[in-house]
């Protein structure tokens, strides 16, 4: 796998030296060390005090080759990869009236006989304008224009961890994606896919199936045993190790497979296509038909019978009644109880229809009996997000919100009945006692205060990996006076623009003001300029002044006016910095970043994060990652205001389940082991040797399994 060091640094803020040799002539090892200290910092990173040492004790032109790559990582990281350049070369100073920029444009296209001939007297078309929507000055005329950052006490500073050898840490990242609880993102199945192939060895227990799909193509290459419990499992391996999609959402274009690899796929079909698991096949009845030519399933069938089952399925030569038919055909016909003796057979989708199930009984109690005796044999991610589910029950909400996979999120109105507090309580009593039993003794337990409102990672799907990533629902404060959102983008082959805007409401959600290349500026904000194509990448800003801001709501978004979408482009991401007020420096400063992810996705607007302002007057960030579906073109902040407003306020209304609930049942059960378990955002220097470290890139392991 390419570049395995600087994915270790990238995802677990971790460098990996531990199997170089130390050099000869001690001195010049020590200053390469503070050289490289010296040079990470003004990017925001810095050497933990073990790596400063270990890097002394190397020799000096290790340290600058390693520096290097280092460097390299972490700037990616932070998107300080690339020139960042702003439309006005003042800005945040100098930005004019959006009516009079557009006049003075329009003037200068007036005295041009050339540009006058393409404007079009009765409508006024920006794209028309000369100078409109591209740089006007280099990236080197902006640099001339502004002072350098003066460092202030607030600046992000990341701390780089001394690892161990490259193929070590490498296996920790991958047994750590591996065994994870909670479905990766797509980005993360890569990597799991890409370190699959490197490390030799699989851990027991694989509880996700798409991250067993991946693994699973590794041992379908090499002819060794697959890992298969269903029908399904069989389907994703054959998506995957055709380059598709294993969360099966996307139709797979199949290859041709070597005869040794159709006899591996039909022989492990054959072995878990019981009568009982057949009912799984018509939801992906397409897939299995297209799979079933490629496999040659019919030349098989005398051998493998139960396999060539599944395929008469698929083509609707045998009917089969799935379960999940059997359920909603007892639940639609009024028969409660008996939908609930099925579900009993299936812990995890029991609990999943819980609040249908308490709904639709005549008697809660006997469903709440069944969900007693189902919560042993369900998964802990499937309890955590029935416990959040049901806490937040309790009170009504402006809307529901569904989010698919990819982040791509609607709202509908709340139109369930209540449930009865007492049965909720009782319900909450059981699942707080299971999922407290599955914790494991984490000995002395210290926990940042500042991690207390991180959300627990129930799906990772949506969740892009970058600097900074929190779970969707976690809360943050944030530090210093001025905010900066930028985006970043660069087209792979079409025209594309997109546009940083900035949506600002009342606590009410109403009463609305925007930030976007139609209203440049007013009286706490202000915008660095539209950018309509990007060949050599564009980079937009919008100000935020927050303790002058007159709306304690402020919602960011991007929006694709034109062009390619967000993962179609060659590279596009967005993030914030914040900095005090009296800071000035370039618009794109890495060391006061503190948030940079990928855009990517269906959707046309994306809504990463919302800024909060409470009672006391203190800004607090929560986490959204959604997108909107938006239109083909044209998406502008004023049009999808009603949209983005019920989705952010069903978020933000919603109780989320976070760190702070798993520390209370943790310290309920007064563990005292002899070793410590530390979670926070970062790891600090000063814990007892062997500590346990869980930080948001692992927080994912603390869910029960």
């Amino acid at each position: 796998m390419d570049n395995l060091e600087g994915l270790v640094i990238a995802r677990r803020l971790r460098v990996p030296i531990g199997d170089v040799p130390a050099g000869s002539h001690p001195g010049w090892g020590e200053v390469a060390a503070r050289q490289l200290d010296a040079a990470l910092l003004s990017a925001g990173f810095k050497c933990s005090a073990a790596l400063l040492d270990r890097l002394a004790s190397l020799r000096g032109e290790t340290v600058l080759d390693l520096g290097v790559r280092v460097l390299a990582a972490v700037r990616h990281l932070v998107g300080d990869h690339v020139a960042h350049n702003a439309y006005f070369i003042d800005f945040p100073k100098n930005v004019p009236d959006t009516i009079e920029f557009w006049v003075g444009l329009l003037r200068e296209a007036m005295l041009d006989p050339v540009a006058a001939a393409r404007v079009r007297p009765a409508t006024l078309n920006l794209l028309e304008l000369p100078g409109y929507g591209r740089y006007r000055h280099t990236y080197a005329d902006l640099l001339a224009a502004h002072a350098e950052l003066v460092p202030a006490a607030g600046d992000r500073v990341t701390v780089l961890e001394l690892g161990g050898s490259v193929e070590a840490e490498a296996r920790e990242l991958y047994l750590s994606l591996a065994v994870s609880p909670v479905p990766l993102p797509a980005e993360d199945l890569e990597v799991l896919r890409g370190l699959a192939a490197f490390c030799g060895d699989e851990p027991e227990h694989i509880p996700v199936r798409e991250n067993r799909a991946v693994i699973n193509e590794t041992r379908l290459a090499a002819g060794r045993p697959l890992l298969v419990d269903t029908v399904t499992d069989v389907l994703r391996l054959a998506c995957g190790s055709s380059g598709g999609d294993v969360t099966l959402a996307v139709p797979t274009a199949f290859r041709s497979f070597p005869r040794g690899e159709r006899r591996a796929l039909l022989q492990a079909l054959d072995a878990v296509a019981t009568p009982a698991k057949l009912g799984d096949v018509p939801r992906h009845r397409e897939q299995w038909k297209r799979l079933g030519e490629r496999l040659h399933a019919g030349e098989y069938a005398r051998r493998f019978p139960r396999a060539a089952r599944v395929f008469e399925v698929a083509r609707g030569g045998r009917a089969v009644r799935s379960f999940d038919s059997q359920v909603e055909a007892a639940l639609s016909q009024g028969r409660t109880s008996d939908a609930v003796a099925l579900l009993e057979r299936a812990p995890g989708a029991l609990l999943r229809r819980l609040d249908h199930l308490l709904r639709t009984a005549p008697s809660p109690a006997a469903v709440l009996d069944a969900a007693e005796r189902a919560v042993a044999g369900a998964s802990g991610r499937v309890l955590l997000s029935l416990r959040e589910h049901l806490q937040n029950r309790l009170t009504p909400v402006a809307g529901r919100t569904f989010a698919n996979r990819h982040g791509r999120a609607w709202a509908a109105p709340d139109l369930r009945p209540p449930l009865r507090e007492d049965v909720l309580a009782q319900a909450a009593a059981v699942l707080d006692e299971e999922i407290s039993r599955r914790l494991p003794d984490l000995g002395t337990l210290i926990v940042d205060p500042d991690a207390l409102d991180v959300a627990l990672p129930l799906s990772g799907m949506s969740v892009t990996p970058g600097l900074g990533m929190l779970p969707r629902g976690s809360l943050s404060p944030v530090d210093g006076e001025l905010l900066r959102f930028f985006v970043y983008w660069r087209q792979a082959e079409d025209r594309t623009d997109y546009d940083l805007s900035a949506l600002m409401l009342d606590t009410a959600y109403g009463n609305p003001e925007h930030i976007s290349w139609t209203n440049y500026r007013n009286g706490f904000a202000e915008y660095s300029g539209d950018l309509t194509e990007a060949p050599e990448g564009a980079s937009e800003f919008i100000d935020i002044r927050l303790a002058q801001a007159t709306r304690p709501i402020i919602i960011p978004q991007v929006n694709i006016f034109d062009g390619e979408e967000f993962d179609e482009a060659a590279e596009a991401f967005f993030g914030y910095m914040s900095r005090d007020a009296d800071q000035d420096g370039r618009p794109f400063e890495p060391r006061t970043v503190r948030m940079k992810s990928d855009l990517r996705g269906s959707g046309r607007v994306a809504l990463p994060l919302v800024f909060l302002r409470d009672e006391q007057g203190e800004w607090r960030v929560k986490w959204l990652h959604l997108y909107l579906k938006g239109h083909p073109s044209f998406n502008r902040v004023e049009g999808n205001r009603v949209t983005a407003s019920l989705l952010v306020r069903s978020i933000v209304e919603r109780d989320h389940l976070r760190v702070r609930y798993l520390a209370d049942l943790l310290r309920a059960r007064q563990t005292s082991g002899s070793h410590t378990t530390y979670i926070g955002l970062h790891r600090p220097d000063d814990l007892p040797e062997g500590a346990r470290v869980y930080t948001p890139t692992t927080l994912h392991e603390l869910i029960p399994a």
